[in-house]
């Protein structure tokens, strides 16, 4: 990459070099390693959701995705087990606007910082759900130590190491039903874990590998575009008549059929103790390849063979079917994340973090067929996509001071560095399986970085007032944009160059709390945030068979206002909690598509003047809530995100915003049958929205849909020995059918079991 590289292991002995304080004090079985320290938590300025391990119990967990699919206003969108786009939606930030949700897993960025939409998904991949110790999820930017990418939340998943000689294994069978359009059929898959950790003095290492295969549902479902009459057009049968988003009768004529994904992953952890500071290396290794090579044709000719693609009539009507819709494609993916930590206590009052962390993309290639291999014409021409020279890379520092200056007054300020770069080249192709590039498509890429300091100010002012004040200042600068422009007479692929950009902005912070009694809590938080474009909305212009993106390079950072009153009672065994909150957000980036009569997609990136989000959650969370042993999850919220204004397209405004339901509600309830036997259930709750900013797809439960659900789980599991666990789980228990533009899983059956040494 051409961007300055950071070195892990000159870093690491740097940090090492600190000098030891007094002797570490003994540990407990399991290290938390990053646990912060109460003056530096967001907890303190505005609302926070914390997930322990017996937390998930009534959970299907299959990926990391899984651990937090059922807290408040939050939302995955994860197609199936597998998926490498399980994008993530917290409050005002919906399921594609990506860079308004950070998540984190010992202290190292997980968040996919260079693109948007389905492909900005979080690389989940790079934590496994078996070794997760803690997460919390937090709410709104409301803290001067996260960016105005917060504008959403953040996810903070801290993980373990053991302090012992542990060994684990554990191992997931999952089977889906799916029926809808021409699909019908099972598809299944399974995922195995295994780990290994010690210690050795001040020592500890932990290596872990996790395999995951499985086949999806068909994720896309095809329509022909209406033709004139033609007498060469081929008769058929078998298209199913049926309407779209918009609700407009189309001829569906195919879909892309099971798709394949196999994922591997490799985590090595070593933690070093001495004196009052502890460090922690963190490097993953993830390898991914799925295979999209089982397309359907719906269509059958009077001969009885499938038909691929090209003019044909059906009941007297002509349509167009496009041949490269039914093509055929995988992909492989591998990256490599490093992350190193340092944590420890200057004085008893004062403590220090600092951490490093750098994301390769080592692969990422894309070959996709020109028709499918039944095609009569079909051949070896295709197409190559590959992202080259991309990732990012990180470091910060916190400094964090209780009672600074005056009792009870704590102060946390700190730095943060970070630079991104993405480069993203498509080719046609003569050889396709071979991955052969032969003639540049269109070639599109660029740089961002961003240098922050904040500064923040908790100040507990009598038992029951307290208040927090600061404040985050941030450069961000884009340069070496480029796209390409070709210019058929030179014999050279023509580039054109893009402008970049410097923009600083301060954010400043403020929250308010007061408990009139120790059981009850009030809590008014402000904050102003910018999140600052990505490189792909900036610069990644490209055309692939299915979709064209425009890119936009004098895009402005979104501007927020975000406000939350939180109003909380203390329970002895858990807690009720009303958030109401606002955001007003103006010059926000909306990747706006259409698609045209085949499938093709066209997209921009086009600021909306002004949206304001509205919401409400009611959160009830407890442990032996009303009857012993019986624990419960439980929150419900409602949203209104409008258009408040749009110069560009005056039609939208008082539009809802795409993918926001107004209502959305989650439910996890377990009861202990006894100290070796859960049982379970689940629902999740979501209500219809729309996908486009005109509001028009209003159909519901069809391909490109935003379909509203109720899906209901349930699991139970054993624990035969002290080292024996299994149990069993269904999801989507009523095989409810809904769209999230893709197919949202059918019924899906778990059989998973653990074994500890």
């Amino acid at each position: 990459m051409t961007t300055t590289k950071i070195s892990i292991a000159v870093l690491m002995t740097a940090l090492l070099s600190v000098k030891a304080g007094a002797q570490a004090p003994a540990v407990e079985e399991i290290t938390v390693w990053g646990t912060q320290d109460e003056g530096s938590s967001a907890e303190r300025v505005g609302p926070t959701s914390v997930l322990n391990p017996q937390d998930l119990t009534s959970i299907n967990v299959a990926t990391t995705e899984d651990v937090v699919k059922y807290e408040p206003s939050l939302v995955i969108r994860r197609r199936f087990i597998g998926d490498s786009n399980g994008t993530l939606g917290i409050r005002s930030a919906n399921m594609f606007q990506t860079s308004r949700s950070m998540v984190f897993a010992d202290g190292v960025p997980l968040h996919y910082l260079l693109q948007s939409r389905w492909s900005g998904a979080p690389r989940w991949t790079m934590v496994s759900a078996s070794e997760i110790a803690r997460v919390d999820v937090i709410y709104g930017p409301f803290s001067a130590e996260y960016s105005g990418n917060a504008m959403g939340g953040v996810v903070n998943i801290e993980t373990a190491i053991p302090q012992e000689r542990q060994v684990h294994v554990d191992g997931s069978f999952f089977s889906q039903s799916f029926n809808d359009y021409g699909f019908d059929d099972d598809v299944s898959g399974y995922k195995g874990f295994a780990s290994y950790g010690d210690k050795f003095g001040d020592l500890s290492v932990y290596l872990s590998y996790n395999h995951l295969e499985n086949d999806s549902q068909p994720q896309s479902f095809y329509y022909a575009g209406n033709s004139a009459a033609d007498t060469t057009a081929t008769s058929v049968t078998g298209g199913i008549l049926g309407a779209d988003s918009q609700d407009v009768e189309r001829l569906y004529f195919g879909d892309t059929g099971v798709i394949n994904t196999t994922t591997d992953n490799l985590k090595f952890k070593t933690g070093y103790e001495f004196g009052r500071f502890s460090t922690l290396l963190n490097v993953a290794y993830e390898d991914r390849h799925s295979d999209t090579g089982r397309a359907n044709s719906y269509l059958t000719t009077a001969s009885g063979e499938s038909f691929w693609g090209g003019t044909i009539e059906q009941d007297g009507q002509y349509y167009s079917v496009p041949s490269n819709r039914l093509n055929v494609s995988s992909a492989d993916r591998r990256s490599l994340s490093l992350g190193l930590r340092l944590l420890g206590e200057l004085t008893e009052q004062t403590t220090l973090e600092a951490n490093v962390s750098q994301f390769d993309i080592l692969e990422d290639v894309t070959r996709s067929s020109a028709t499918n291999p039944m095609h009569p014409d079909y051949n070896l021409m295709g197409q190559v996509a590959d992202y080259d020279d991309t990732g990012w890379q990180t470091a910060d520092v916190k400094l964090s001071v209780n009672d600074f200056v005056v009792p009870g007054l704590d102060f946390i300020t700190g730095a943060r560095y970070e630079a991104y770069e993405l480069n993203y080249d498509v080719y046609a192709s003569d050889n396709y399986l071979a991955s052969s590039k032969d003639a540049y498509t269109s070639r599109s890429g660029g740089r961002t970085d961003i240098a922050a300091v904040f500064a923040q100010f908790n100040w507990q002012l009598s038992e029951q007032w307290d208040v927090s004040f600061g404040g985050r200042y941030e450069d961000w600068r884009s340069d070496g944009g480029y796209y390409s422009n070709d210019d058929a007479a030179t014999p050279e692929f023509d580039l054109e160059k893009v402008p970049g950009n410097d923009i600083a902005r301060f954010s400043p912070k403020f929250s308010l709390g007061y408990s009139p009694a120790p059981q009850w809590q009030l809590r008014y938080s402000i904050g102003q945030a910018y999140r600052f474009a990505i490189v792909e909305e900036l610069f990644s212009q490209y055309e692939a068979y299915n979709s064209v993106s425009e890119a936009n390079p004098e895009l402005k950072p979104e501007d927020g206002l975000h406000q939350n009153l939180m109003l909380q009672r203390e329970l002895d065994n858990g807690y009720l909690r009303v958030n109401i909150y606002q955001d007003d957000i103006d010059d926000s980036i909306e990747s706006q598509a259409t698609t045209l009569p085949g499938g093709t997609s066209i997209r921009t990136f086009i600021p909306i003047d002004s949206v304001r989000t509205r919401g409400v959650e009611f959160i009830a969370n407890a442990y032996n809530l009303w009857l012993e042993n019986l624990d419960v999850r439980f929150n419900l919220a409602y949203t209104d995100a409008e258009i408040r204004r749009n110069a560009a397209d005056p039609s939208i405004e008082g539009n809802q915003v795409p993918r926001m339901p107004k209502w959305r509600g989650n439910l996890l309830a377990t009861y202990h049958l006894s100290d070796k036997w859960d049982v379970g259930g689940s629902v999740q709750y979501a209500s219809n929205s729309y996908g486009r900013l005109d509001n028009t797809d209003t159909a519901d439960n069809v391909y490109g849909a935003q379909d509203g659900y109720t899906r209901l789980g349930f699991k139970s599991s054993y624990q035969f020995s002290k080292h024996f666990k299994a149990g069993v789980g269904i999801d989507n228990l009523t095989n409810e059918i809904a769209y999230v533009a893709h197919p949202w899983p059918g019924r899906t059956l778990y059989v998973n079991f653990s074994y500890d040494w």
